[in-house]
């Protein structure tokens, strides 16, 4: 009797076990969950890496200088400021003084106006003790003195911007919201919505926007070609915070708005990764949120990220993308180690510089 031979097999059984939930999920161990599998490049020691986003970028940045790697800082500050004044200015903080860039759209302003091609309506904003940037309204504790210091610290800001665009070799950007808040005469997206911690909310001039899909993906993609043709050979990594919202303007439970501003920033991201050969989507949305840690990785307010979390998120990442990583630091007890020599957990989450926690001020 002839053997009965399946000319179509199930095209599902010859997939690797990472394609199945329970062979890569809820069999494997929860510290061993890596989701990355085909990294496009790699970091090296020589590599200058700037990062930028949401507060959670600052994990990033934060891992890399402990590590002894390259993280570029083209807006250090002044050589005779001690440590505890260049923190409190935010030197070093981010890799330009630009503080939380939320949206994809606020990136692009930047780039825009770092190179002069926009000139916003709204670029200052006079407060009581000082001049106040609309664009990075707590940069600079109790403002400018006068329009001449905020002048020249803006000139300075744009340089440092773009060397970061010319100059370094991996640009890491964190997308955090969909949710802003623009000018309504010329569209100009705030750093944070105007009379929450600094300036004056108009409604006639304050307008709400919530970006869609489309436009998160179009600001996204123009963004990274401005950034390309300045500088063809860099790679870029995009990664989406796990951090949720910390309030919302729809009329909507913030839950919903979450699961809302979530999904289009993680479509936004696969999209570029999909069109670009140099753009890489790093995992670590999914790491943070994703069931097998069973809460784990948050906070008691169920927002804060533990720092159990972010170790787990960056042994990913440096197991995958940095070489010459020295031998366990990948692993979670060495990197764990690492992380925690200086500050308590509860510490580090509080030096993150975070402008969206004004909206609850």
């Amino acid at each position: 009797m002839t053997e009965k031979v399946d000319l179509h097999p199930c095209p599902y059984k010859s997939l690797p076990a990472t394609s199945y939930w329970r062979r890569a999920v809820s069999n494997v161990p929860a510290a061993d969950i890596d989701p990355v599998l085909s990294p496009k490049f790699s970091i090296s020691e020589t590599d200058r890496v700037a990062t930028a986003g949401s507060c959670f970028a600052q994990h990033i940045a934060r891992y890399m200088k402990r590590s002894g790697f390259n993280y570029f800082v083209t807006e250090p500050g002044h050589a005779l400021l001690n440590e505890a004044l260049l923190g409190k200015f935010n030197f070093g903080t981010f890799s330009a003084r630009y503080g939380n860039i939320y949206t994809t759209r606020q990136l692009l302003q930047l780039l825009e106006r770092a190179y002069g091609l926009r000139h916003p309506i709204d670029d200052m904003w006079e407060a009581q003790d000082g001049i106040i940037d609309p664009f990075r309204p707590f940069i600079q504790p109790g403002g400018f003195t006068c329009r001449e210091e905020f002048q020249a610290d803006r000139e300075q800001h744009f340089a440092a911007v773009r060397r970061i665009v010319e100059e370094a070799d991996v640009f890491v950007f964190t997308l955090g919201l969909t949710e802003a808040w623009e000018n309504a005469a010329d569209g100009a997206v705030y750093a944070i919505c105007p009379g929450c911690g600094a300036g004056t909310h108009d409604p006639s001039i304050h307008r709400f926007h919530n970006f869609d899909v489309s436009e998160v993906t179009d600001d996204l993609q123009a963004a990274i070609e401005f950034i390309t043709k300045q500088n063809p050979a860099i790679r870029i990594l995009l990664t989406v915070s796990p951090v949720p919202l910390i309030a919302t303007f729809e009329p909507q439970h913030v839950l919903a708005s979450t699961t809302y501003s979530k999904s289009v920033l993680r479509v936004a991201a696969q999209a570029a990764t999909n069109q670009y050969d140099h753009v890489d989507y790093f995992p670590s949305y999914e790491i943070i949120t994703s069931s097998f840690s069973r809460g784990a990785y948050f906070a008691e307010d169920l927002r804060d990220v533990e720092e159990t979390g972010v170790s787990h998120a960056m042994r990913c990442f440096f197991r995958n993308y940095l070489q010459g990583v020295p031998e366990g630091l990948g692993e979670p007890d060495q990197i764990q180690s690492q992380s925690s020599s200086a500050t308590t957990a509860s510490e580090r989450i509080n030096d993150l510089v975070c402008d969206e926690e004004r909206l609850v001020d």
